[in-house]
C-alpha cells in the first residue's frame, strides 16, 4: 500500500518560487498566481498512479515527477484554484488515500546568520538552485522532513517578506531553503514559513 508522506496545497505561487520550480523541474513551467498541489508518497513508482488519476481528473498541468525507489514526487499547477483541489482528490482516491494520510511536518533545524561573509556567500552560490545570495546579508536556512513540505516555507516566506529566494531543495532525506535578504525581512520570512510548517496537521511519523 502507498504511504503519502506530503500532501501541500498552495493557493498562490509567489514570483521567485514559480520561477525556481519553472527553473529546475522538467514539465509545464508554471507562473505567479497559479494554485498548485505537490504531493510525495512512498514506494516511489506509485506516483505514476497519482499523475495518471490528477492529468485525467482536470484541467492541470504537471510541472514535476521525481520517481526514486523509496519517494516520488508530483507537482501539478494550473490557474483555477477548483481545478487543482479536484486533481489533488483524484489522485488520493487512485491511491486509496485521504489528506488525513500525509505525514504530519517536523522543523528539523532553524537559523539565522547575520552579515554573510563574502566567501560563505560564495561557497553557498555555487550549488544553489535560484538567485545569488549577497555579502553582508542575513541568511536564513530552514529543514524540515518529509522533504516537500519545504516548499509550502518558501512558498510563504516569500509571500509575506520581501526576501531572495536563494535555494530551495523539495526532495530528498530533507527539504532544505535558503533566503537571503535584510534582517527584518529574513526574521519576518523565517516567521512565516515556520507558521506554515507547524499549522499542518497529519499523522506521527
Amino acid at each position: 500500500m502507498a504511504e503519502l508522506r506530503t500532501y501541500i496545497y498552495l493557493d498562490r505561487l509567489q514570483p521567485q518560487y514559480a520561477a525556481y520550480v519553472g527553473a529546475n523541474a522538467r514539465g509545464y513551467i508554471p507562473v505567479p498566481g497559479m494554485a498548485a498541489i505537490l504531493m510525495e508518497v512512498s514506494p516511489g513508482v506509485v506516483i505514476n498512479k497519482a499523475t495518471d488519476a490528477a492529468v485525467k481528473a482536470a484541467n492541470i498541468r504537471p510541472g514535476l515527477m521525481v520517481v526514486e525507489r523509496h519517494f516520488g514526487v508530483l507537482e501539478f499547477h494550473s490557474k483555477a484554484q477548483a481545478e487543482v483541489k479536484h486533481a489533488g482528490l483524484a489522485a488520493l482516491k487512485a491511491l486509496g488515500l485521504t489528506i488525513n494520510d500525509r505525514v504530519k511536518p517536523e522543523i528539523l533545524n532553524s537559523q539565522i546568520i547575520h552579515k554573510v561573509n563574502a566567501y560563505h556567500a560564495q561557497l553557498i552560490n555555487v550549488a544553489r538552485l535560484s538567485s545569488m545570495l549577497l555579502p553582508g546579508q542575513d541568511l536564513y536556512i530552514l529543514e524540515v522532513h518529509p522533504a516537500a513540505y519545504i516548499s509550502l516555507a518558501a512558498n510563504e516566506a516569500e509571500k509575506n517578506s520581501r526576501v531572495t529566494l536563494v535555494d530551495c531543495r523539495t526532495y530528498g532525506a530533507v527539504g532544505r531553503l535558503y533566503l537571503g535578504g535584510t534582517q527584518s525581512d529574513v526574521e519576518r520570512a523565517a516567521g512565516a514559513a515556520e507558521t506554515a510548517v507547524s499549522s499542518l496537521t497529519g499523522r506521527e511519523k
